[in-house]
């Protein structure tokens, strides 16, 4: 067999090998929570999120992220490795997830988004829903510029949204086909979401300040929707079963933003998580998943020892530590999710 042929040989029967051997998970969850609305079902509710400690305890090895990545580092194949981590910094991944973690005794990296610490706006999705799924009275016309285009909604009748119609509608998520929406709320909601999600931090953060204006609403959030305080982070990290990674400053599409911008981003969260917590963060998150070669490259020059995608597939041998794939958990009870976990190891 010529020398080529043989290098096809070795590198087929390697990819082989890696589709069949059960390899390692990075699990990605946002919310342990349960809240009347969650468009993006970002929330797995307490009870199903213990059914699914109780299955990985069971079922897999779970470890912590940075034992995980050592080992892809080392080389080693990664046997039904599992590590939890979350994304965004929720304060209910302190109050909810913490304490189900520490029961189960299962660790976790936690992805905090510093920009949002102590603050009580909610994220900029969250406060979308709070203005436009809530029942209550809104102008029944929003216009707004965006990007130098106009644009206007009609609410209709749906500008006074009984407690009826909102609880006939809560369950509506932004998954369902958009002829399935119920209302010009919802409709304008993704919308919306479509036009702002885009944009720059700065001038999304400035339509929303138009939209609350708009509404009538105040810009005091849900202590539900919070993201932790600084002195939150500290408690959630104490303990050492949950880490804290970087997850940026404003939770930005990083790839839209010039080389020196996402440097900032990268290098300011880092360092304000390190100066709360008093000792090294070495885990980061793309924001939305989103990144470039260049942006892999400076968070590796900004000294973290990985960083984390939204790919969905499983960590091989040899992964790419600034590329790791992480499969997203919903809210499944436990036989479920014992299904989605065998999928993603042998589907």
């Amino acid at each position: 067999m010529r020398i080529g042929g043989l290098g096809r040989l070795k590198r087929t029967t390697r990819q082989l090998r890696n589709r069949f051997a059960p390899g390692g998970l990075i699990l990605l969850y946002h919310r342990v929570a349960e809240v009347p609305s969650d468009p993006f079902k970002l929330c797995v509710k307490p009870g199903n999120f213990a059914q699914q400690l109780e299955v990985l305890k069971k079922y897999s090895n779970p470890m912590p992220l940075q034992q995980l990545v050592q080992a892809v580092r080392d080389g080693k194949r990664p046997n039904r490795a599992v590590a939890v981590t979350f994304d965004d910094g929720y304060v209910d991944n302190l109050y909810e997830a913490k304490p189900l973690l520490e029961r189960y005794d299962i660790p976790a990296t936690v992805f905090v988004t510093t920009g949002n610490l102590g603050s009580q706006r909610e994220f900029w999705w969250d406060e979308l829903e709070r203005l436009l799924l809530q029942p209550g009275k809104l102008p029944t016309t929003l216009g707004l510029s965006i990007k130098g285009c106009s644009h206007q909604w009609d609410l209709g009748e749906a500008a006074d949204y009984s407690e009826d119609n909102y609880q006939c509608d809560r369950t509506w998520n932004w998954y369902l086909k958009e002829d399935a929406d119920p209302s010009p709320r919802q409709r304008t909601y993704r919308s919306l979401y479509q036009l702002l999600q885009p944009l720059l931090p700065d001038e999304r953060q400035q339509l929303m300040s138009e939209l609350l204006a708009w509404s009538g609403a105040e810009a005091k959030g849900r202590p539900t929707h919070y993201c932790l305080s600084n002195t939150e982070v500290s408690t959630l990290a104490k303990g050492g079963l949950i880490e804290v990674g970087a997850h940026t400053v404003k939770h930005p599409f990083l790839s839209a933003l010039p080389p020196a911008v996402q440097d900032q981003e990268i290098q300011q969260s880092k360092s304000r998580l390190e100066e709360l917590l008093e000792h090294p963060v070495n885990n980061f998150a793309y924001p939305h998943g989103d990144f470039t070669t260049t942006t892999a490259a400076l968070v590796r020059e900004a000294g973290f020892a990985s960083a984390c995608s939204t790919v969905a597939k499983k960590v091989e041998r040899n992964a790419d530590c600034f590329q790791l794939p992480r499969v997203e958990v919903k809210d499944w009870d436990g036989e479920e999710f014992s299904r989605q976990l065998s999928q993603w190891f042998y589907g």
